[in-house]
């Protein structure tokens, strides 16, 4: 048979890298679920119609169709009844929303944890197929502004709890922004910020090219939003104060506005010193953010670009009788764990969840060392029998090459049972009712490498 090739854009973890990612998505369920978060899962398709909704995304959704139609016409153009796999978590939230509504007690807070398709060009860290983790505030006609600073917070602790290094977020209030643009006298508000959310890719002069052409600002407008977007650091008052002074760009909307994002990084160096930063350059390319918007990046890994991003939006969904205001952020899942995988910054203590393999003497007394190990599993030890009664250096042999760091003996002719650990050579008499491997042989952990710095 020929070789398989990978299929490019579709990752497929091994054992030891799955537990990886494993243990990504367990941390932050847990601290989802702390701060009161519910979690939920959609399904993985959404009418394509309202998919496309969001705009500059539809060479990259995945069509969905059976592969035989009905009808001759049934495999042709897409129409109102063709349905796409989702290719983030928004969308489906939206329609769950509003299709649970007189179900759900708002604000809603819901996390949840699901993969998602997109056609693009695979490279590092970008996947077609690649799991999320989403957290977000959904209101029922208001959102009170506190839980923009609430739902950043709970991200950056989850972030720390994965313990893969130094967080940043960097923040920013797409009202300031627009403030700003307005207040330079340029009128196309989101060409300007559709520019400047290129700047990390392009740079400073393609982004003032992009102003002039796209966006009608002269050079000295142009020099101003690229003013604008440098600004970084914990005083977005008086930073923005002193921009808009400069420019001649204040109004009492962008007074309150900064007052607003002033409060989150106050808010945020009280709970997460040094974690949260403002930075105008950050002001996410889609249209549907209203308020606060959020990238972050791991400290020494700014290559890797953000893992975590998102922000308000106070048109999530709409039934034109009630509108339902969010905020929310997003882990890219598959990003940050091939970063990790790649850079050897974590890893499983063993490939297996295995602690101890029991061996077997004979195939005529394989139901004893069935038994032990049920014994065993019983007590939420881990436990597997050896595949064959080989000889016991052959038994041991295949325990090591799982990474597993106990082999057990049954006793022979009323002798005691023996348990040894295969690391340092160390053997004693165990009985399965009442031993248990040491705390951090108990289980398959994910630890820091030396690496990992």
């Amino acid at each position: 048979m020929a070789r398989i090739a990978p299929l490019s854009g579709f990752p497929e973890w091994l054992p030891a890298e799955r537990a990886v990612e494993v243990h990504v998505v367990d941390t932050l369920r847990r601290v989802f679920e702390l701060h009161g978060f519910a979690g939920i899962e959609t399904r993985s398709v959404e009418p394509l119609s309202q998919m496309l909704r969001k705009g500059e995304i539809d060479k990259e959704v995945y069509v969905v169709r059976r592969l035989h139609a009905d009808e001759p016409g049934d495999a042709g153009a897409p129409d109102d009844d063709t349905l796409g796999l989702h290719f983030d978590l928004t969308v489906p939230l939206a329609r769950y929303v509003l299709q649970n509504g007189g179900h759900l007690t708002f604000p809603f807070k819901r996390y949840q944890i699901q993969r998602s398709w997109r056609g693009e060009r695979p490279q590092d860290g970008r996947f077609r197929e690649f799991v999320q983790a989403d957290v977000d505030v959904v209101g029922r006609d208001t959102l009170p502004r506190h839980h923009e600073v609430d739902v950043p917070l709970v991200m950056v602790e989850a972030l720390r709890a994965l313990d893969v290094g130094e967080v940043r977020m960097r923040v920013n209030d797409r009202r300031v922004a627009e403030g700003l643009v307005r207040g330079l006298g340029l009128d196309d508000v989101g060409a300007v910020l559709a520019a400047v959310d290129k700047l990390a890719k392009i740079g400073p002069d393609a982004v003032g090219a992009l102003l002039r052409e796209r966006a009608g600002a002269s050079g000295a407008q142009a020099d101003a939003v690229l003013d604008m977007a440098s600004l970084t650091g914990r005083d977005a008052a008086g930073a923005v104060g002193a921009l808009a002074a400069r420019h001649g760009a204040t109004s009492d909307d962008l007074a309150g506005a900064v007052a607003d994002l002033q409060r989150l990084l106050d808010a945020a160096e009280d709970v997460a010193p040094g974690a949260v930063v403002a930075d105008l350059s950050v002001v996410r390319g889609l249209d549907y953010y209203t308020g606060s918007v959020y990238e972050t990046e791991l400290v020494g890994q700014e290559d890797l670009g953000s893992v975590c991003s998102g922000g308000r939006y106070d048109d999530l969904a709409s039934d034109g009788a009630t509108r339902h205001p969010g905020v929310g952020l997003s882990i890219g899942v598959s990003r940050l764990v091939s970063r990790l995988l790649r850079d050897d910054v974590v890893r499983a203590t063993r490939p297996v969840p295995t602690a101890v393999v029991v061996a077997v003497t004979d195939e005529a007394t394989r139901s004893r060392s069935d038994a032990v190990a049920r014994a065993l599993r019983a007590r939420g030890v881990s436990a597997d029998t050896a595949p064959t009664a080989a000889k016991f250096g052959r038994q041991i042999r295949h325990a090591d090459r799982l990474g597993v760091p106990f082999v057990w003996f049954p006793g022979e002719d009323g002798a005691p049972d023996q348990v040894k650990d295969i690391r340092s050579g160390d053997q004693v008499e165990a009985d399965a009712a009442t031993w248990a491997p040491p705390p951090d042989d108990a289980r398959q952990r994910v630890v820091r490498t030396d690496r990992a710095g």
